[in-house]
């Protein structure tokens, strides 16, 4: 697969030793969305940033829907393995390594499905109000993998019990899952940041940022 393939944004690192980050939207957003939250996240690590193609009413998502929280799964399967190749692609072109993904609602679901279907694809992730992709999910090593899952306990879209049986998803899959529960909706906040930054400072072992 070309990069081409997906509209995308790419920002090269400008500090040496951090692993660089894949930006996954949620519905309705762009390429440019999730960048002022990568650079506050990871400030200096290279940024990927690309596009979902399948539009819902004109709004870009990662992969269709049938009902909100009900998953066209034979696509979820399909515009997995498009991601992964792409990632593949952007990685060939821009000389980087595997890439931490940091995916919000929409992006986040389809950078688990990455996750459990192409487990190479990624070092690890930070699924921001996250859920199960695959009812059934496919047989995956993630053996050692960090995984963060930051849910919200008043989130009207994912139920808590579908939040923690993704959690369970992925450790059984050997990944190193830490999920946390802010007392929020399904937006995020100063909180989300605070929780992606220290993680991923621990997972790349580096520095947090100071407070």
């Amino acid at each position: 697969m070309s990069i081409e393939n997906f509209i995308h944004r790419f920002e090269p690192a400008a500090a040496a030793g951090l692993p660089p980050l894949l930006l996954l939207h949620g519905t309705g957003g762009d390429e440019s969305d999730l960048l002022p939250l990568g650079r506050a996240v990871a400030p200096g690590a290279a940024l990927l940033s690309p596009r979902g193609k399948v539009l819902e009413h004109g709004m870009p998502r990662f992969f269709r829907r049938l009902a909100e929280g009900v998953f066209d799964e034979d696509d979820v399967r399909r515009r997995a393995g498009e991601l992964a190749a792409f990632v593949d692609a952007a990685r060939e072109r821009y000389k980087i390594p595997a890439p931490i993904a940091l995916g919000y609602s929409n992006g986040a679901n389809i950078a688990a499905a990455v996750m459990l279907l192409r487990p190479q694809t990624f070092a690890g992730a930070i699924l921001l109000r996250a859920m199960v992709p695959l009812a059934t999910p496919p047989h995956a090593d993630l053996a050692g993998k960090p995984v963060v899952i930051v849910s919200g306990a008043q989130d009207p879209i994912i139920p808590a019990a579908n939040a923690a049986r993704l959690a369970a998803q992925l450790r059984e899959a050997g990944a190193r899952v830490e999920h946390q529960t802010l007392p929020l909706g399904h937006g995020l906040s100063n909180a989300d940041l605070t929780i992606a930054q220290r993680w991923l400072a621990e997972a790349a072992g580096t520095r947090a940022p100071a407070e």
